[in-house]
């Protein structure tokens, strides 16, 4: 496929042009009219927009199942060759959206022989394309083709560099139609666990609408070119019908559904099963250890209510849904859903994915829903992670776990084909560079410089989570100032700490630690009339955070376990011709694209 082109240009290789949908001052479908999430929108810190695909090689051989199950240590390493980026962005022109890419999957790859799609005739590349999203549904895999697991891939030529090449763990390619072909656009109805807006109760019916923070809210605030509506909860109780409907008024002006959940649902499904179970095991933290009794009796009624909360996102999903809607489940907190929607309509077309690593099969199988879990996520058309590596591990637990067969594309259980792909999520690098241009981006910039003259700038832009190694940053601070005296006055570390989730008490006990290790390194370096740690509590406008990442020296992105951090992307796309330093952990996923 390395002769192989798109209209848009460029070799066929393993990754491609990111997507470049930016968010907005004020976000709306410029092309697409009221088709768009017309929701106002203030960058938050270290949150980004935009998507781009990745592909993966194919094999020339392919292995037997029973090689499938040696291990996730047998997956050959990717190759490091990148292509010529053709980032496009919002300007009218026919480029197609993110959302429309990621389940179109417009991106070229190599692919193993298979009968070419009978829809193929829309794709960029004469090639055999496999169905997408708005295509899928229950599916056998064409007779005589190849049975594969994910897990090893090594035989057979047609790699470089010495690897053996991997299954096409990408995004298929022919499932949206181009939009706008007859004049329709495609319906799309976004289903996550919270709305891009918080709401604020002013009166018995009087509704204030604030956008939230977040990676995902600034992925899919910038989709245009389908007529979508977002379906979730608004982060509030709501008892009583006046208000109830007053919120869903108010809501429906920017195109949002809200779904009512009580305060107990709220406290055993969010709280308890999503942030004390699912989390912690999906980031490599393990089960809760203190009272096994006591949490196996709370895991219980929290996986109950998880469920019937799913259930309750369903009930609004069919009030909503048209036939021929795609529906698009969001993050761990709704692996339940796709069951729910195909037990109701098996013809939905029901995509889902994962903004949060996959763990490996045997930390997986320690959950007790492990296989109700897996079944249901399923019942999904087309299923979507970050990186190869958490899509390989999906699919290694649906085959160890369940005893499905794995195939290149995805995983297969008595004839019905559920496609499995990787859709690494990027950024806008040009609204980046664009925002350094603007006045108020330039005076924060000379404000930065004067305050800081005569001094290296590292800095952390996180949210005030746990994976994020923020203790661990400010102690390796301290550390260095220990074995490097002479720095201290010559180098100053900031650090944007947003906060998230402050109702739960581990992340109560974390903002606490932070502060008092803060505390402690600043009042032992420190002067009257200097620090070495500047620690704010709260996320930044966009330009502020453009015009820091302007002036910055140093970088730090210190996680411990993430699934796709944008910080560094956003720090490159702002250095110009400064060239400072990006520090990343080894636990953070980058994929490297040619802007950077």
């Amino acid at each position: 496929n390395k002769g192989a082109s798109s209209r848009r240009g460029g070799p066929s290789c393993m990754l491609h042009e990111p997507a470049g949908v930016g968010v907005s001052s004020h976000c709306r479908a410029e092309r697409g009219g009221e088709g768009g999430l017309d929701i106002g929108t203030n960058h938050p810190a270290g949150e980004s927009s935009g998507k781009f695909m990745s592909t993966d090689a194919a094999g020339s051989n392919i292995i037997s199942r029973r090689r499938s199950r040696l291990g996730d240590e047998a997956m050959p390493t990717p190759s490091s060759n990148a292509p010529d980026s053709s980032p496009f962005s919002n300007d009218g022109g026919a480029s197609p959206s993110a959302i429309e890419r990621v389940l179109r999957g417009s991106g070229r790859r190599h692919h193993l022989p298979t009968a070419a799609s009978p829809d193929a005739m829309d794709t960029d590349v004469a090639e055999p394309a496999a169905a997408s999203l708005a295509d899928c549904g229950a599916q056998s895999r064409p007779e005589g083709g190849p049975h594969a697991s994910m897990d090893d891939a090594g035989g057979g030529g047609g790699g470089s560099g010495g690897h053996a090449p991997r299954p096409p763990l990408s995004g298929p390619r022919s499932g949206f139609r181009r939009l706008g072909l007859r004049g329709m656009k495609q319906r799309l109805l976004v289903v996550a666990n919270r709305l891009p807006v918080s709401a604020n109760r002013r009166g018995e019916d009087q509704w204030s609408l604030e956008i939230s923070a977040g990676g995902l809210v600034s992925a899919l605030l910038g989709v245009k070119d389908v007529d979508a509506k977002w379906i979730g909860w608004a982060g509030v109780n709501v008892p009583d019908e006046v208000g109830q409907q007053a919120l869903t008024n108010a809501l429906a002006e920017k195109r949002c559904i809200p779904v009512f959940l009580d305060e107990e649902i709220v406290h055993q499904y969010y709280n308890g099963y999503c942030n004390n179970i699912l989390w912690p095991l999906f980031h490599y933290l393990g089960l809760p250890q203190e009272d096994r009794l006591a949490t196996t009796r709370n895991f219980e009624s929290q996986f109950d209510a998880y469920k019937r909360a799913n259930q309750m996102f369903a009930d609004v999903v069919y009030q909503h849904y048209q036939e021929g809607d795609v529906i698009w489940c969001h993050d761990y907190h709704l692996m339940f859903l796709p069951r729910c929607l195909k037990e109701h309509d098996i013809n939905m077309k029901v995509g889902w994915f994962l903004h949060t690593p996959f763990p490996s099969s045997e930390i997986y199988r320690t959950l007790p829903s492990r296989s109700e879990l897996l079944r249901s996520v399923l019942c999904a058309d087309l299923v979507g992670f970050h990186t190869y590596d958490y899509a390989r591990h999906f699919v290694s637990a649906c085959t160890r776990i369940l005893g499905l067969e794995g195939t290149p594309e995805g995983v297969e259980d008595q004839g019905k084909l559920t496609r499995v792909a990787a859709f690494p999520i990027g950024i806008d690098s040009d609204r980046f560079k664009r925002a350094l241009d603007i006045d108020a981006a330039k005076r924060h910039v000379n404000e930065l410089k004067q305050r800081f003259a005569g001094r290296k700038v590292m800095l952390g832009v996180d949210r005030l989570d746990m994976i994020k190694g923020i203790p661990q940053k400010i102690l390796a601070f301290e550390k260095f100032l220990e074995e490097n005296p002479e720095w201290i006055d010559k180098v100053v570390l900031l650090q944007i700490a947003v906060p998230t989730r402050t109702d739960v008490p581990e992340y109560q006990k974390l903002t606490s630690q932070v502060h008092e290790i803060v505390g402690r390194i600043n009042g032992r370096f420190g002067t009257l009339s200097a620090v070495p740690i500047h620690h704010l509590d709260r996320s930044l406008d966009f330009h502020a955070l453009c015009a820091l990442y302007a002036v910055t020296d140093v970088a730090l992105v210190t996680s411990l376990r993430d699934g796709m951090n944008l910080v560094s992307y956003e720090y490159v796309a702002c250095q110009g011709s400064k060239k400072g330093v990006l520090i990343l952990s080894e636990h953070n996923r980058l994929v490297l694209v040619p802007f950077l």
